[in-house]
């Protein structure tokens, strides 16, 4: 009998969650233990399991990134440093959209109140007020002094996952600046403290619909059918951001920049976009984005090799985009107003963990937990989030692969070349 894919796992278990919370309440007992705190404790097993992989897998996986950078394709020089700026600044564009839009929306709050009772979080909330308040004190300063910490491993232990992103960032970027064998030696090391984490992660993840059993079980047993009215409002700002990214902001970019039809460019790519759609994966979708990029959009193959391999490790437009919307809508569920500064924390921290965190599974679920740390923000809704996890993965994996694609056309245009969709067949 064929084994049922993870996210049908989740699917199914998230109706059954439904049904179990609806049936066990708060009240209901087994063995004198309440269904209730039977849920609430393989909730948090589960999210624990999760935090547990955040400093080693972070670290890992963005020196691997940055070193492996330089051992391919030695010094970037002019095409890498315009891909670079151009995945950054599309990146950034993602993460502004949907500041704008949760801000706008509001999912947090339901009739003039925050829904943490309706979704179920719990905790001292004049306590987290607290710890965000000491997040984000002070001015934007102090988010720059946090990416220096005095003490990296006292950093990390601490949650302060900025100091942690920076430190990685500069220990992959002059690992290829050591001589051969120590380079070679040391890589090899972070590369296989990066396949063991991916291996766990893995591991992890298989519990994945238990933990969402539990989870969503956990708050429909304590509030019922309420909890989905934020979680479908949420829903809807995230997809309502990435369609703004994806028909609006990215045309734009193209028509100004690379001079050429946005129609024919979703045209050349709608293989490789339903493609992404159904996988979720931008490196399963990578043999199939080069060949329409290069086949339909008449890239070459020089631009091509470069741009795309590079923009479905690093380039996350849809991820970076979801986290920020994720992590404001925790906020507005806790009731906590988040200033300047901390919005330009979490904007800060999403912007890097894309760059960093974005080629891993459960990627979004990893970078949001560095994000609600960085704020001072408990990572228990995490798990609702989870919830509608899969259908906007898939959304965001297709906002992903297309920013990609015209990246590659946009820095083939700057590059000289100008034929492109000569062999889109009409």
């Amino acid at each position: 009998m064929p084994k049922l894919k993870l996210h049908w796992q989740i699917i199914i278990a998230l109706f059954v969650a439904v049904l179990a919370g609806l049936l066990a309440g708060k009240d209901a007992t087994i063995f004198g233990v309440t269904f209730y705190s039977i849920f609430e404790f393989i909730g948090t097993l589960f999210l624990n399991a999760l935090k547990m992989l955040i400093v080693p897998l972070v670290a890992s996986s963005i020196i691997i990134g940055i070193a492996g950078i330089g051992q391919q394709h030695g010094h970037l020089g002019r095409l890498g440093g315009k891909t670079i700026l151009y995945y950054m600044a599309t990146s950034l564009i993602a993460i502004l959209i949907g500041l704008i839009v949760v801000n706008i929306v509001s999912p947090g709050i339901v009739d003039g109140q925050p829904a943490k009772d309706l979704i179920g979080l719990s905790g001292d909330l004049e306590d987290i007020k607290g710890k965000v308040e000491g997040k984000g004190a002070g001015d934007i300063a102090e988010v720059f002094l946090r990416l220096v910490p005095t003490n990296i491993v006292q950093a990390a232990a601490a949650g302060q996952m900025l100091g942690l992103i920076f430190f990685s960032l500069l220990f992959g970027f002059f690992m290829t600046r050591l001589e051969h064998p120590n380079a070679e030696t040391i890589y090899r090391f972070w590369d296989a403290v990066y396949n063991v984490m991916m291996l766990i992660t893995d591991f992890v993840m298989k519990f994945a619909p238990i933990g969402v059993f539990a989870l969503v079980a956990k708050v429909v047993a304590a509030t019922g059918f309420d909890a989905f009215a934020p979680l479908g409002m949420f829903f809807g700002s995230v997809v309502a951001a990435l369609a703004v990214h994806f028909f609006v902001v990215m045309p734009i970019l193209l028509r100004t920049l690379a001079g050429v039809n946005p129609y024919l460019h979703f045209r050349a790519m709608a293989p490789a976009l339903l493609t992404a759609f159904s996988t979720s994966s931008s490196s399963a979708t990578l043999p199939l984005t080069l060949e329409c990029v290069e086949k339909n959009a008449g890239v070459s193959n020089r631009t091509s090799s470069f741009v795309l391999p590079l923009g479905a490790t690093i380039n996350m437009d849809g991820t970076a985009l979801y986290e920020c919307v994720a992590a404001m809508f925790i906020a507005q569920a806790y009731g906590i107003h988040l200033g300047f500064a901390e919005q330009f924390t979490i904007v800060l921290v999403a912007l890097l963990t894309s760059i960093g965190v974005a080629g891993i599974p459960a990627a979004s679920l990893v970078a949001i937990s560095i994000i609600l740390a960085a704020i001072g923000l408990p990572a228990e809704a995490i798990g609702l989030i989870l919830a509608v996890d899969r259908i906007l993965d898939m959304c965001r994996t297709s906002v992903n692969v297309f920013s990609d694609s015209c990246g590659a056309v946009i820095i083939a245009r700057s590059e000289g070349e100008k034929d492109f969709y000569k062999q889109l067949k009409f």
